[in-house]
C-alpha cells in the first residue's frame, strides 16, 4: 500500500507562482494541484458543511486514485465538543459521500481545552460508516493513555502523528494498521519551511513504524509562503528514496 503525500488544503492565493501559474483561474487549482500530488486533505469543510453539489463538483475534478482526506466540522468537534455525536456525524458523512471513491480518511482535531473523555470518543466513532477510516488528533495532554490508546485501537481509528517546531507533540502510538501525519510548522529558512533533517526524521519514524503494505498518509500543513508545497514534494521524494511506495500523479 502506498504513502500518500500532500498538503492540508489547497486555496492559497500567495501559491500563485510557487505551484499556480499567475494567470490559472481559482476554478482551476484543484485540477492542477492533482497534477502535481495525489492527495489533498480538505480544511474547508471544518469550518462550514459544503452543498453535496461542490462536493461532487471537487469530485469531478479529481482523476481515479487521487483521495481527498476531510476534516470533521467545527460543530461536532469544537461546539458539541464530540457529545450527541449521530446527527452531526451523518449530515457530515452526507456531505462527504458526494466525494465517492475519491473520499480518503475523516480527520477529528480536537479541541485543545477538551480533556480525554474515552467513553464520549468511543461513542463519536461508532457513528461513523463501516469502511471509513478516521483519525483523531488530540490536543490536551490528558488523551496520552493506555485507555485512550485501547479505544482508537479498538475502531481501528489512527492517532493522528502531529509536528510542531521540528518536534512531534503527540505519542508515536500506531493504534490502526495505516497511519496519519500532519507537519504543521519547521523551523528551517523560510519559516515556516521544514530542513531535510526533519523530514527524513519523519520519514524513517514512518517506515519503522509501518510495514510496506500500510497505508499512511501525510500533510503539510505549513501553507504560508508554500512552504507546505516545496516540503509535501521533498518528503515525497525522501520516502521513494527508502524504498517506499509513493504513488506519482496521473496526468
Amino acid at each position: 500500500m502506498p504513502v500518500h503525500v500532500g498538503t492540508s488544503g489547497w486555496q492559497y492565493r500567495d501559491w500563485r507562482g510557487v505551484l499556480y501559474p499567475e494567470r490559472l483561474p481559482q476554478r482551476r487549482w484543484l485540477e492542477h494541484y492533482a497534477e502535481h500530488f495525489t492527495t489533498v486533505e480538505n480544511n474547508n469543510v471544518f469550518y462550514r458543511l459544503p452543498r453535496r453539489s461542490t462536493v461532487e463538483t471537487w469530485r469531478s475534478q479529481l482523476p481515479p486514485g487521487f483521495t481527498m482526506a476531510v476534516k470533521a466540522s467545527r460543530f461536532l468537534t469544537h461546539m458539541k465538543r464530540l457529545r450527541e455525536p449521530a446527527e452531526p456525524v451523518a449530515r457530515f458523512m452526507e456531505a462527504a459521500a458526494g466525494l465517492g471513491d475519491r473520499l480518503g480518511p475523516v480527520l477529528l482535531q480536537l479541541p485543545p481545552t477538551l480533556r480525554a473523555d474515552a467513553e464520549l470518543l468511543d461513542a463519536c466513532l461508532a457513528r461513523f460508516p463501516p469502511g471509513v477510516r478516521v483519525a483523531v488528533e488530540p490536543r490536551h495532554p490528558s488523551w496520552r493513555s493506555e485507555v485512550i490508546r485501547d479505544v482508537l485501537a479498538g475502531r481501528d481509528a489512527a492517532l493522528c502523528w502531529a509536528d510542531e517546531d521540528g518536534r512531534p507533540v503527540t505519542p508515536p502510538w500506531r493504534t490502526a494498521f495505516w497511519g496519519y501525519l500532519r507537519l504543521h510548522r519547521g523551523t528551517a529558512a523560510p519559516r515556516p519551511s521544514y530542513g531535510d533533517r526533519a523530514l527524513r526524521s519523519w520519514c524513517r519514524r514512518l517506515a519503522e513504524t509501518w510495514p510496506d503494505e500500510a497505508d499512511c498518509h501525510v500533510y503539510c500543513n505549513n501553507d504560508p509562503g508554500g512552504a507546505a508545497v516545496r516540503n509535501a514534494l521533498r518528503f515525497a521524494e525522501l520516502m521513494r528514496g527508502l524504498g517506499r511506495d509513493v504513488p506519482v500523479p496521473k496526468r
